[in-house]
């Protein structure tokens, strides 16, 4: 039994590794802002260990990390910029060899490390080169485009227009894993550290066009799903990032060995694109969104 920290456990990537890691038995320190949050509380539920751990907060990460046998580090730029990223990023690493963390697995990005020019990939290259200096045995998990978006967000807002909008070509494949998968990954990688160390690997569980997502939402909402091509200037008007990233995936995209991963690590039990749309609450998801009530 090992004693893992989790951080950014109320998320989707260490939520997901916790519920992983606690269902095999492991001791795991569920690492938070908001203790007290309902996802904190689920975790808590289940047996974790919640505590609160801030990244701008030294004294909260030492004690956090304090006799802990491996970490699962997870870093956004989302809600801050991607300088504070690897700022906190390189914090979270540093508490870590000071506490004599044993392991320490760092869930970046797919291609992270080929220099693609998007924001928020190379935020989390510059933190793996940091990992990589460490004198700590590491692993680099490197998941591909998130299923789990296709839930929320824009995206969400276009399929209750029955309009699957996405800034890609409908022929263009992209390489997709849902949270879940990561989080089954990353338990096998902390439990086999002898296995993973030193070692970067990308992870997909799912290669389809946008035509073919748009066809795979179609059967799991029950609706005449359309493939619309958004124009990547109109995702920049929003976001430099994304119309980076959408930008890459269009052209160079994002090739990594689905079927070698299946092969090797069939324990990890990884979902297609099928199954993880066939497993959401879409009557509840598609629901009009609810309007505000105008103040009187």
């Amino acid at each position: 039994m090992l004693t893992i920290a989790v951080t950014g456990a109320t998320g989707a990537q260490g939520g997901a590794t916790a519920r992983a890691l606690l269902a095999a038995g492991h001791q795991v320190r569920a690492l938070t802002r908001t203790p007290a949050a309902p996802a904190a509380e689920a975790l808590r539920r289940l047996g974790a260990d919640v505590r609160r751990a801030d990244f701008d907060d030294s004294l909260s990460l030492d004690a956090a990390l304090a006799g802990a046998d491996s970490l699962f580090a997870v870093t956004t730029p989302f809600g801050t910029d991607t300088a504070t990223e690897v700022r906190q990023g390189k914090a979270l690493l540093d508490a870590a060899v000071a506490e004599g963390v044993g392991h320490i697995v760092f869930t970046s990005a797919a291609h992270a490390d080929r220099g693609t020019g998007i924001p928020h990939y190379d935020s989390k290259d510059e933190i793996e080169r940091h990992l990589r200096a460490t004198d700590i045995p590491w692993t680099v998990i490197a998941p591909a485009a998130f299923m789990d978006n296709f839930a929320s967000g824009w995206t969400l807002e276009g399929l209750r227009e029955n309009t699957f909008a996405w800034p890609m070509p409908a022929d263009r494949p992209l390489t997709l894993i849902p949270a879940e998968d990561i989080g089954a990954f990353a338990a096998l990688v902390l439990q086999r550290r002898a296995a993973f160390t030193g070692r970067r690997i990308d992870i997909a569980s799912d290669e389809l066009s946008a035509a073919r997502i748009a066809a795979v939402l179609s059967a799991a909402t029950d609706r005449p799903i359309t493939h619309h091509e958004v124009h990547l200037s109109q995702v920049r008007t929003h976001s430099h990032d994304l119309a980076a990233m959408f930008a890459y995936f269009g052209s160079t995209g994002l090739d990594v060995d689905v079927t070698g991963l299946r092969r090797a690590h069939p324990e990890v039990g990884w979902h297609t694109f099928a199954d993880w749309a066939a497993a959401q609450e879409w009557p509840v998801l598609l629901a009009p969104a609810p309007r505000e009530t105008p103040l009187p």
